[in-house]
């Protein structure tokens, strides 16, 4: 496994080779990285999906970030052979839910998680992500499941808008990209 903040080659490359770029999404000023052609392709997705297993190694449960971060999550959670947590936006899951309210580079927003059914309590978690930009998500995501219990061990993203100072506001959280931008 490379140190936390270093890419994986292969990944690297085919991220680099299929990642869309698409200005002005979701609102004027924003160009939005969209990695679907990285996980419809068979090499990306498992490009992708092998360097996140080197990383997550040890984790009892791998939480993905709604909503790309599903596909994430479950690719490498049965990779492992252990537990995948849906992190889903605000309104989708049935009560009772733990929320977090976090800030978006446009936007605010809400993170949820059941109140019931999981036991998080002392189990290790990494968190995992498509794009890392100004870290809002993945810090209100490690915010929600500590307060549910999980001892977070790490974070990993497919993609780190490097100027956009999103590992500044996960630290000191331990955190992998496979590539940055």
């Amino acid at each position: 496994m490379r140190p936390a903040g270093r890419s994986d080659d292969a990944a690297d490359e085919v991220i680099a080779a299929l990642t869309r770029e698409v200005a002005d999404f979701p609102v004027p000023g924003i160009a939005f990285k969209d990695l679907t052609p990285v996980f419809a392709d068979a090499a990306g997705l498992a490009a992708v999906t092998d360097a996140l297993a080197r990383f997550a190694a040890g984790a009892e449960v791998v939480a993905g970030i709604d909503a790309r971060g599903f596909l994430l999550a479950g690719a490498v959670a049965a990779r492992l052979g252990v537990g995948a947590l849906a992190v889903r936006k605000g309104g989708k899951l049935p009560p009772p839910v733990l929320s977090e309210s976090y800030q978006l580079e446009y936007g605010q927003a809400v993170l949820e998680i059941p109140a019931d059914g999981i036991d998080l309590a002392g189990r290790r978690v990494v968190i995992l992500d498509d794009v890392l930009a100004t870290g809002g998500t993945l810090a209100a995501t490690h915010r929600l499941l500590q307060r549910a219990g999980a001892e977070v061990v790490a974070a990993a993203v497919v993609l780190e808008l490097a100027d956009m100072g999103g590992r500044a506001a996960v630290a000191p959280l331990r955190l992998m990209s496979l590539r940055l931008v």
